[in-house]
């Protein structure tokens, strides 16, 4: 890794190193730009952000879809000093109402960003009552449909080691959204400490479809390979989710060492290839694969290797590994070479303080947790009790971290900083694990954070939303993330509190499931009704007790029979259809495999995630070639109220 202590330092020493960034568009479509001419276009967008009045310590927001803008604005406002904050641009109400909150919260920033999505944040704030919010943002803002000249270099800022070189916001809170100040100083202890215990050297070749706006993708596989002088090839994360096949066909046409993916890509793609062969596959390049940014599932692990085999993908390139925001990424790694491992525990046994006991894998109470291997250079790991003490080997307990990577706080959020630092100086990480022959396992996690498709999500912020359901108060609704026995990924379920019968709770379930779906692209696998919600003497919801008794059947009667009252209560399937009724009801079904879907069923009430409805929107956009924006799904929910706005657009334009 090159020697360097800043960010500003790492760009201008890699002005002449003979590698590129490659920009995977599509099948066939790529773009390269090397690191002499990323520097220059930095410097020529650096000019007009400064014309624009941005100056050292100045908050940007980059909020872009498009990862080639994304990085040449970010490095624009390293080289000036200026803050760059990611915000990721999202689908939904609450996305919108996220950038806006994080804009007060940053006090006057600006806003790099293209004039669509600007103009939607703006319809949004008039509708949401957040117009001088974002008229005070509006005046700050520089949109890249207006860069037509780079030519004049901005005036570059020579950083310090200690300087703020940007603000990681958390993924998935949207009320209350904390900010990870992060120095020059814990970005580079992180590349350094990364790049020793994963051997990163610039023979590698890095593959990633992480979004830039997750720390995985922008400082593990673009800083960190930045640092390493490494090939780095970066695939949108949308194309990816429409075209998950492309990951590893782009891996063997790049012979790519290094790729990453949380638990929900091996899944996303495993579903998609199917039984199909795998044809033209060749993974015998890829030394590491990385796995986090969400708990791992072992099965999953190992159904993903077992599956991508033929492809010549080594068992030893899994690569399990621990980290957060706060640690800049990367706290922990397993050992270079080695299989990954796992132990089977007690889940009743699972306490802070308490001893962990292993039990038989086929045992009603196992649960199977991954190594994720031993604290990398330049950051330290503890496992302490409730007291902050630390506990002895074996005992779970919360995982404590401290070091040079470690951030300093959250911006401009006493409250925050208070609750999450130790008397002596160690970051409490909200995770719970252990240390088994000096290796860590990830057991849980002691803050109330549930992890859907690499992102975590505050439980507070989709209760808040359900609440919006006519008759639901606070209290009323408790949402929890539980992984059924032999899942592989945590489902999302909603308990609310009904005590009457079945026929009066059916609304309720469809508009809490509706609300969460619409605002937030989360699909809600059950909403359950419940007699009780149970809490400590002190009020505090023991989410845990509802988990456990929905894994343990308790509310089978009741979803069984809301089931029947949701059939019943459809009827016949609509059978007379206009022909864009059919074409959209046949990739509505294709997408929603297993569900049945009436064209004025609304998608929101039966489930479609944002992940779906990308799928739907590119089918469609197939069909009907830019006739269709991806927002528009929200408009027009259902299949009936979509055909009839593409048969005027159509008869329109004709």
């Amino acid at each position: 890794m090159l020697n360097a202590t800043t960010l500003t330092e790492l760009i201008e020493a890699n002005r002449d190193a003979p590698r590129n960034i490659v920009y995977l568009e599509g099948d066939q479509i790529e773009r390269k730009v090397p690191f002499g001419e990323l520097y220059e276009r930095a410097l020529g967008i650096l000019y007009h952000l400064q014309k624009l009045g941005a100056r050292r310590g100045d908050k940007l927001i980059l909020f872009l879809g498009d990862n080639e803008q994304f990085i040449d604005a970010f490095w624009a406002a390293v080289l000036g000093g200026i803050v760059p904050v990611p915000v990721a641009l999202g689908i939904s109400d609450e996305h919108r109402r996220k950038l806006l909150r994080i804009a007060r919260t940053l006090g006057n920033p600006y806003i790099y960003s293209d004039r669509k999505s600007l103009d939607r944040i703006g319809n949004f704030a008039a509708q949401a009552g957040e117009k001088d919010t974002f008229d005070a943002l509006r005046s700050r803002a520089f949109l890249v449909d207006e860069l037509d000249d780079i030519s004049r270099p901005g005036r570059i800022h020579r950083a310090q080691p200690d300087d703020v070189a940007f603000i990681q916001f958390s993924s998935g809170s949207t009320s209350d959204p904390k900010g990870v100040v992060l120095t020059h100083a814990n970005i580079l202890a992180n590349a350094r400490g990364a790049s020793e215990a994963a051997r990163f050297t610039d023979r590698d070749v890095s593959l990633s479809w992480m979004p830039l706006t997750h720390d995985m993708g922008l400082i593990g596989f673009h800083i960190f390979m930045f640092a390493n002088r490494i090939e780095t090839h970066l695939m949108p994360t949308e194309l990816f989710i429409r075209r998950p096949l492309l990951w590893l066909q782009f891996a063997t046409r790049k012979r790519a060492t290094i790729l990453c993916s949380p638990n929900f890509g091996y899944r996303h793609y495993l579903k998609v290839l199917g039984d199909r062969p795998l044809e033209g596959v060749d993974l015998s390049s890829v030394r590491l694969i990385f796995n986090g940014a969400e708990p791992i599932s072992v099965d999953l692990c190992e159904e993903f290797m077992s599956r991508l085999a033929p492809a010549g993908l080594a068992r030893e390139a899994m690569f399990p590994v621990y980290g957060l925001a706060e640690a800049s990424l990367a706290v922990s790694f397993p050992a270079l070479g080695t299989r990954w491992r796992s132990i089977v525990l007690n889940r009743h046994r699972m306490g802070v303080g308490e001893q962990a006991e292993d039990v038989p894998a086929d045992s009603r109470d196992a649960v199977e947790v991954m190594c994720v291997g031993r604290a990398i250079p330049y950051c330290r790991v503890r496992i302490a009790g409730d007291d902050d003490r630390e506990l002895p080997e074996g005992h779970v307990g919360h995982i404590l971290i401290s070091g040079d990577n470690v951030t300093r706080g959250y911006y401009e959020n006493p409250e925050a900083n208070a609750a999450g630092f130790t008397a002596d100086g160690w970051l409490r990480t909200g995770d719970l694990g252990l240390f088994r022959d000096g290796e860590l396992y990830i057991t849980g996690r002691a803050k109330e954070i549930i992890f859907v498709n690499g992102q975590n999500y505050y439980p507070h912020d989709l209760e808040s939303i359900a609440q919006r359901a006519q008759g639901l108060d606070l209290g009323k609704v408790v949402v929890a993330g539980v992984r059924p026995r032999g899942a592989q990924t945590d489902e999302l379920v909603v308990f609310v509190l009904h005590r009457t019968d079945m026929k009066d709770f059916l609304p309720i379930a469809i508009e809490v499931a509706r609300l969460i779906n619409e605002n937030t692209g989360l699909e809600v696998a059950e909403v359950v009704p419940v007699k009780r919600i149970p809490k400590t003497t002190s009020g505090k919801i023991q989410r845990h007790l509802l988990e456990q008794s929905y894994l343990d059947g308790e509310f089978d009667a009741e979803l069984a029979e809301l089931r029947a009252l949701r059939e019943a209560q459809r009827g016949p399937e609509s059978q007379s259809r206009t022909q864009i009724e059919n074409i959209l009801k046949n990739i509505c079904d294709a997408a929603l495999e297993g569900r049945r879907v009436d064209i004025h069923d609304n998608l929101f009430e039966i489930g479609a995630s944002s992940l779906k409805l990308i799928e739907i929107h590119e089918q469609i956009d197939r069909e009907f070639p830019g006739q269709v924006d991806l927002t528009e799904l929200f408009d027009y929910p259902t299949i009936a109220d979509l055909a009839r706005y593409l048969e005027e657009k159509l008869a329109a334009r004709a």
